[in-house]
């Protein structure tokens, strides 16, 4: 089977890959299952030096990475910058932390000595998607690496070029052969990666299908799993918010990876004292977003990841405006090659519209009025999602009580936008998706919690 890497911008195939033959993928798998029984026993500060190893080369390539990603998935340049950068710095964190989080943790009882350890478990399998192609593998890979164990990994199929890289670098970064692989497989193969018994976990980012489907394999053969799924984001704005802020943040966030992030902002709720203004400034904020190419420095929005995909949004603003949504930006797709959607803003969006209660992958923000504050809080949790949420009130009581108390999402923030940090756990509750990454919760996800009691 060939996985073709195609450039969104233009649609011109950039280079045809051979995928991995069944034999190939246990090889492979078997090969890191022998490397972990060296890479186990190495200490700490081993591990760390060769984190700090591979932010050294993430640094050196971050403009090299970020073209590549430009011509495989569209991301623009800058963007891309920012992404290299931000792998670097969890390599860092993990290198600097990783032995605090998982020092032997002392716990008194009638034994003369008895304390939790953390455990490597083996081979995790990470099954990741395209839109932040170099961010989503290192923030799994960093910590499960640092704790000890090794990793293989199935990209999304449009970003073979940015997946052999990453395992490229990794012996750049002076990394033990095979600690891990890279498997150019379909999404249907997946499931016998999963099966391999070697394979001990599995940890997907993704959409709440192909969460479903690997989460039922998986716990048909008892191996954890660790799923970040899709969302759809809700921002409320409340009568006392600063709505210069809140509009500029809220166009920011929508707008995030050419709209193409699960946790981009994606419904915006605003009380109906100031929906007129916000509406105002928000509009005003979106328009001034330059789409173009995603190799210029200027540009603010690439194009989507596949036609496909573009096309697919753009029915559903189609159906959100069938189902009486007003159009006040964007909504034509341009002439012209390439998978290109414009800035898109509706207005009067109501339950029933797939700009309510779908999560629309890509630069079209969705504005919803609320009577108060008791109904955006209602409105915001009206979703089966629950990955991120923000508030925008100059009442910072408020604010902290909404998002602590209020908002039912894994991630809640009040007068900025919802975002990932090396130091925090990231991930999301119901159709979202379960379990950790990132900070202490997350090099915990993937080690053997185990106690040991010496009478």
């Amino acid at each position: 089977m060939a996985i073709q890497s195609v450039n969104p911008a233009t649609g011109k195939v950039i280079r045809t890959y051979r995928a991995h033959t069944p034999e190939q993928v246990t090889r492979k798998i078997s090969q890191a299952h022998k490397a972990w029984l060296s890479w186990k026993q190495t200490t700490f500060n081993e591990r760390a030096a060769l984190l700090r190893n591979i932010s050294s080369v993430l640094h050196r390539r971050k403009a090299e990475l970020a073209n590549l990603m430009a011509l495989e998935m569209g991301k623009p340049i800058k963007q891309g910058i920012a992404e290299i950068e931000k792998c670097a710095t969890v390599c860092d964190y993990y290198a600097k932390n990783g032995a605090t989080f998982l020092a032997d943790g002392p716990v008194k009882t009638e034994a003369a000595k008895s304390y939790v350890s953390f455990q490597p478990l083996g081979v995790v399998l990470a099954v990741m998607p395209w839109n932040f192609p170099f961010w989503q593998v290192f923030r799994f890979l960093a910590p499960a690496l640092m704790a000890g164990n090794c990793g293989v990994l199935k990209h999304a199929s449009n970003v073979p070029g940015c997946a052999l890289v990453i395992e490229e670098m990794l012996a750049d970064a002076g990394f033990p052969e095979h600690v891990f692989k890279t498997l150019l497989v379909s999404g249907k193969e997946a499931g016998a990666v999963i099966e391999n018994p070697l394979v001990k976990a599995v940890t997907l980012t993704g959409s709440t299908s192909a969460g479903t489907e690997v989460a039922t394999k998986a716990a048909s053969l008892l191996k954890k799993t660790v799923l970040e799924l899709g969302g759809s984001d809700p921002y409320i704005v409340l009568e006392d918010a600063d709505l210069e802020l809140a509009s500029r943040v809220c166009a920011d966030s929508r707008l995030i990876n050419s709209g193409q992030s699960c946790i981009a902002a994606k419904r915006f709720i605003v009380v109906k004292q100031v929906e007129k203004a916000f509406t105002r400034l928000f509009v005003e904020k979106m328009s001034a977003k330059k789409l173009g190419d995603p190799r210029e420095e200027d540009t603010d929005i690439g194009p989507q990841a596949r036609t496909d995909l573009r096309d697919q949004l753009h029915r559903q603003v189609g159906d959100s405006i069938g189902k009486g949504a007003r159009l006040v930006l964007g909504g034509k797709i341009p002439k012209g090659k390439g998978a290109y959607y414009p800035v898109t803003v509706l207005t009067q969006v109501k339950k029933g519209a797939p700009a309510y209660d779908d999560e629309l992958f890509g630069p079209v923000a969705a504005i919803i009025s609320a009577k108060n504050e008791a109904d955006a809080i209602r409105i915001a949790n009206d979703t089966p999602f629950g990955l991120g949420a923000a508030v925008f009130t100059n009442d910072l009581q408020k604010g902290e009580r909404i998002a602590r108390l209020e908002l039912n999402a894994g991630s809640c923030f009040v007068n900025t936008q919802v975002m990932s940090d090396p130091r925090l756990p990231f991930g999301g509750i119901n159709a979202s998706g379960y379990g950790r990454e990132l900070g202490l919760y997350g090099i915990h996800e993937f080690v053997n919690i185990k106690t040991v009691y010496v009478k």
